[in-house]
C-alpha cells in the first residue's frame, strides 16, 4: 500500500511539472497563432472578442479535464448554472491556489477579470491577457471607470479581494476595491467560495509541493449580495458603505470557509 501511494505520489509530481509547461505552451500557441487568425478572419470587434473569450474558457476546461483524467487532481463545481444569470455582475470568490482563476473562468460564460500588471511582462500569458481585455491594475480611479464600463456593457467582473493567494492558518484579509467597484456601478455581487483538500498551489508551496493524497477543488457558486443594501439614505459617505460592504463580504467568506 505504501509503495502504491509513493508511485502515485510521484506521478502526481511528474505530470503536474508536465502539465505546468503544457499551461505555458498553451498561452503562446494561442497568443502567437490562434489569436492573430481570428483577427485576420474576423472584422467584427464585439464578435472577436466573444470568439477570444470562448477560446480561453474552452480551452481552461481541457486543461482541467486532462488534470482529472491523469490523476493529478478532481473538482466539483455547484451551482454553475447561476452564472447565467449574471449580465453586469461582480464575482467575489476567496483565493485558497493557484487555479482559482482557471477553475472559474472554465465554467462562467463570460469571464471579464483584472489582473495584476506584473503579469504584462510573463511572456506565457502577456499574449492572452492583451487578446482577452482583461483590465490591468493600476491607477485606481482609471481601473474604477473601466470596470464601470466593462458592468454596464453586460460584463462580468471576476475578482479576487484578498489581492493574492490566502495564507493558510491566517484569517483572510479583504482589500476594499471591490466593494468600491460595486458601490460606483450599483452592480450587484454573486459570491463563490472555493476550497482545496488536501491544499495544493498555495502561497507558500511550490508547484513540487505534491500532497500525499489527490487534492479535491470544490467550488460553491452562492447566492448574490444586492449592493444597493449597503448605502444607506442619511450616509453620504462611499467610504463607510465601502466598509459596511467589505465587512460583509468577510463575514461571507469566513462562514463559506466554516461549512467545509
Amino acid at each position: 500500500m505504501q509503495r502504491a501511494n509513493l508511485l502515485n505520489r510521484l506521478w502526481r509530481w511528474f505530470a503536474t511539472g508536465i502539465f505546468f509547461v503544457f499551461f505555458g505552451l498553451g498561452g503562446l500557441v494561442l497568443s502567437l497563432i490562434w489569436f492573430n487568425l481570428l483577427r485576420l478572419l474576423i472584422r467584427n470587434p464585439e464578435r472577436l472578442h466573444s470568439i477570444t473569450l470562448n477560446s480561453i474558457k474552452n480551452s481552461f476546461r481541457l486543461f482541467l479535464n486532462l488534470l482529472r483524467r491523469v490523476g493529478v487532481l478532481d473538482y466539483r463545481i455547484e451551482g454553475a448554472e447561476l452564472f447565467k444569470q449574471d449580465k453586469g455582475c461582480l464575482v467575489v470568490a476567496n483565493h485558497p491556489s493557484l487555479l482559482d482563476y482557471v477553475l472559474l473562468a472554465s465554467c462562467m460564460p463570460r469571464c471579464d477579470c483584472i489582473v495584476k500588471q506584473a503579469l504584462l511582462k510573463n511572456p506565457f500569458v502577456r499574449g492572452v491577457i492583451k487578446s482577452a481585455g482583461y483590465l490591468v491594475n493600476t491607477e485606481s480611479e482609471t481601473l474604477l471607470r473601466a470596470c464601470e464600463e466593462r458592468l454596464k456593457g453586460g460584463g462580468t467582473l471576476l475578482i479576487f479581494p484578498e489581492g493574492t493567494r490566502s495564507v493558510l492558518g491566517k484569517e483572510i484579509t479583504l482589500q476594499r476595491g471591490a466593494a468600491n467597484i460595486a458601490l460606483r456601478t450599483g452592480c450587484d455581487i454573486r459570491v463563490v467560495y472555493i476550497s482545496c483538500h488536501p491544499p495544493m498551489l498555495t502561497k507558500q508551496g511550490r508547484w513540487y509541493n505534491i500532497p500525499a493524497n489527490k487534492p479535491l477543488f470544490i467550488i460553491k457558486v452562492k447566492s448574490k449580495i444586492v449592493t444597493q443594501d449597503f448605502i444607506e439614505a442619511n450616509d453620504a459617505s462611499p467610504a463607510m458603505a465601502a466598509r459596511r460592504l467589505t465587512h460583509h463580504l468577510r463575514s461571507e467568506l469566513i462562514l463559506k470557509n466554516n461549512e467545509k
